[in-house]
C-alpha cells in the first residue's frame, strides 16, 4: 500500500519537506494499522522512510537486546555495524541519554563509529516503550553533510514516539 510519490531531496524547501513527511507517515500508519509484530513494523518503517527521501542513505533500527547492547535490526542500505555497545557512537549516545542525536558532521562527533566511510551526517532517534525503556533507535545516515534539520527531527521523533507506544 505504498503511496506513489517521488523521493524528496535534501534541497527541498521546509514546507515541502513537512508535507512529504506527513504523507509518508500517513502511509506508514496505514500499513501498520493491524500489525502487532514489532520486527515487521520496524521493517516497514525502514523501507518506507528509505525510499521516500533521496538523502537517506542508510535507514534502520538498532534494537537494544539487553541493557547496553544494540544489535542491528531491520534496515535499508549497505551493511551496518552488527553490534554497538552503549554508550559508543551516535546510537549509543541516543540510548544513554534517551534523546535524539542530530549530527551535522559525523567526523566532528567524538566517538563516532564509522560503519560506512561515506556517511557525513546522521540523526538517531530513540524508541521508548511505555515503561520508559529505550527498546531501539532509529538511525538515519546521509552521505551529505548537515542533511537533517528540525523538520526531520520533529517527524522522526513523532514516528518513534508512536512506535514506542504500539510496540513496547
Amino acid at each position: 500500500m505504498q503511496l506513489a510519490r517521488e523521493p524528496l531531496s535534501v534541497e527541498a524547501p521546509a514546507a515541502e519537506r513537512d508535507r512529504h513527511y506527513r504523507a509518508v507517515l500517513e502511509s506508514v500508519w496505514a500499513l501498520l494499522e493491524d500489525e502487532d509484530d514489532h520486527i515487521a513494523a520496524l521493517s516497514t518503517v525502514a523501507c518506507e522512510l528509505h525510499h521516500a527521501f533521496t538523502y537517506f542513505d542508510w535507514t534502520g533500527f538498532y534494537r537494544q537486546v539487553r541493557p547496553g547492547l544494540l544489535v542491528v535490526g531491520p534496515y535499508q542500505g549497505g551493511h551496518g555495524c552488527l553490534r554497538i555497545e552503549v554508550p559508543h557512537g551516535v546510537c549509543g549516545k541516543a540510548v544513554e541519554s534517551a534523546r535524539t542525536q542530530l549530527v551535522d558532521d559525523v567526523n566532528a562527533f567524538e566517538g563516532h563509529i564509522a560503519c560506512s566511510t561515506t556517511t557525513r551526517s546522521e540523526i538517531v532517534v530513540p524508541v521508548v516503550s511505555t515503561d520508559r525503556r529505550v527498546v531501539a533507535v532509529l538511525d538515519v545516515d546521509s552521505d551529505q553533510p548537515a542533511a537533517f534539520g528540525a523538520i526531520d527531527r520533529e517527524h522522526l521523533e513523532t514516528l518513534c514516539r508512536e512506535l514506542g507506544r504500539r510496540f513496547p
